[in-house]
C-alpha cells in the first residue's frame, strides 16, 4: 500500500526537512511526498482504492499501535493508497473534514506544520515497523 503524504507549503532546506528525509528513507513501504502551495492547488486525483487521513486539531489521537492496525486493516482490505493530508496554517475546511476517512491529531498542542510533517513521517515509520515486527516501536 502506498503511503502518500500531501502537505501545504514548501519545506525547503530546514532541520525539519532533514528529519522528514531521514524517516522517508527508512520506511520500507512505497512512499510518495507531495507539496502543494499554501493556497490553491488541487490534491492529486486517486486512481486506486484510497483512504484519506487529515491531520487536524479536531481529530482523534491514535497510539502508534492503533495507527499500525489501521494501516494493516486498509492494506489487507485492498486499499492501495493511504493519503495523509497536512493543511495550511489555517487548517482544513469543514467540507474537507467531512470527506475524510480519519481525522488524526498529534495531541492537544498546536504544532508547526513543518514539524507536524516530520512527526507524521516518524509515526508512519513506527507503524510500518510495528507491522514488520521490528523492535523500533519500543524505542524512546
Amino acid at each position: 500500500m502506498l503511503l502518500h503524504v500531501v502537505a501545504r507549503g514548501k519545506i525547503g532546506r530546514s532541520p525539519e526537512a532533514e528529519l522528514v528525509e531521514r524517516y522517508a528513507r527508512r520506511i520500507a513501504w512505497p512512499l510518495k511526498l507531495t507539496e502543494l502551495p499554501e493556497t490553491g492547488g488541487r490534491l492529486p486525483a486517486a486512481r486506486t482504492p484510497m483512504r484519506t487521513v487529515l491531520l487536524d486539531e479536531k481529530g482523534r489521537q491514535l497510539s502508534s499501535e492503533d495507527l499500525a492496525r489501521q494501516l494493516e486493516t486498509w492494506r489487507d482490505g485492498g486499499i492501495r493508497e493511504a493519503r495523509f493530508v497536512i493543511g495550511a496554517a489555517d487548517g482544513h475546511e469543514n467540507a474537507e473534514r467531512a470527506e475524510a476517512d480519519v481525522l488524526l491529531a498529534f495531541g492537544a498542542a498546536t504544532w508547526p506544520h513543518l514539524l507536524a510533517r516530520a512527526m507524521l513521517l516518524e509515526q508512519l515509520f513506527r507503524a510500518t515497523s510495528i507491522l514488520a515486527g521490528h523492535p523500533y516501536h519500543r524505542a524512546g
